[in-house]
């Protein structure tokens, strides 16, 4: 369980419920955990507390529409902010842990749509970190034609390479007990709204944009970690264009990792214990160089 459990206004008025983790010691740097769609915070417990081992306190928030954040009669709604308030709520979180550890190394990392919110929140922010971190991430902009936005995102849709499927969730992990308990939470599973999703998607053209990526700082750490059997990625067909497009922006401390077979959520998979101490070893790296 988080140690702490806080609440803050975003800039259109919603309530945003956060997390804390502490380490039992002095922490060495704060890790802000940005989930994925139609899931929660708490669903990181373990990973957080995996980081308080190394040292780390880490701050999650549940996002408009998620978690404790939204009406549980309107998952998936992002409200009247949408997504731009979404993305913008990274930063108040952000500022939040600042204020808490003021001196601290900060290192975002984004899963899945938490990570398309980084992407972008990073083309006007990226000086007020210290590293990213981006796991089943792709470039989304190159997966919008192939949508109907018209209609609600169905996450079951990226089932399909994983069929027949004991699940609709198959494709989240290898552990079956992992999406057992998500497709037994009443807080996964929901896409977001179409108006929503359409403003991801609007969004996700600027990453694209050579010059508002080239405005990133080179130096920024980037740690990207997916699993090769991930359809978010289509098999890294939308994974190559965003790590070309670091490199041709001049980015020069990018590191990929893909994790044989591993799917989607890569935190959750049967080898998260080497995913995790993978992401510590690249941690420890970037607070050392600081």
């Amino acid at each position: 369980m988080p140690s702490s459990t806080f609440r803050y206004t975003s800039s259109d008025g919603a309530q945003i419920t956060a997390y804390r983790w502490d380490p039992e010691g002095e922490p060495r740097a704060v890790i802000q955990v940005t989930h994925g769609m139609g899931e929660h915070a708490q669903r990181y417990d373990y990973v957080a507390r995996a980081l308080n081992d190394a040292g780390f306190t880490v701050y999650a928030q549940d996002h408009r529409g998620h978690g404790a954040s939204a009406d549980p009669d309107a998952l998936g709604n992002l409200g009247q902010g949408s997504w731009p308030a979404l993305v913008d709520d990274i930063g108040l979180l952000s500022a939040h842990a600042r204020a808490d550890h003021p001196g601290l190394p900060l290192i975002l990392l984004g899963h899945s749509m938490g990570s398309f919110a980084v992407q972008q929140y990073l083309l006007d922010h990226s000086a007020d970190v210290d590293g990213v971190v981006l796991t089943g991430t792709a470039a989304i902009d190159v997966l919008e034609p192939a949508l109907d936005l018209s209609q609600p995102l169905d996450l079951a849709m990226f089932n399909a390479p994983f069929q027949p499927a004991r699940t609709d969730f198959d494709w989240l992990s290898r552990d079956e007990a992992t999406v057992d308990a998500y497709v037994a939470d009443p807080y996964c599973g929901f896409g977001i709204d179409p108006d929503s999703a359409r403003l991801m998607f609007l969004g996700a053209r600027r990453v694209a944009d050579p010059a508002a990526v080239a405005a990133m700082p080179p130096d920024l750490p980037v740690y990207i970690a997916v699993g090769e059997a991930d359809p978010v990625n289509g098999g890294q067909a939308l994974l190559t264009p965003l790590t070309g497009r670091y490199a041709a922006a001049g980015l020069t401390d990018v590191t990929v990792r893909v994790y044989p077979a591993a799917r989607h959520e890569i935190l959750n998979e049967t080898n998260r214990d080497d995913v995790i101490d993978d992401l510590v070893s690249w941690i420890d790296r970037v607070v050392a160089g600081l």
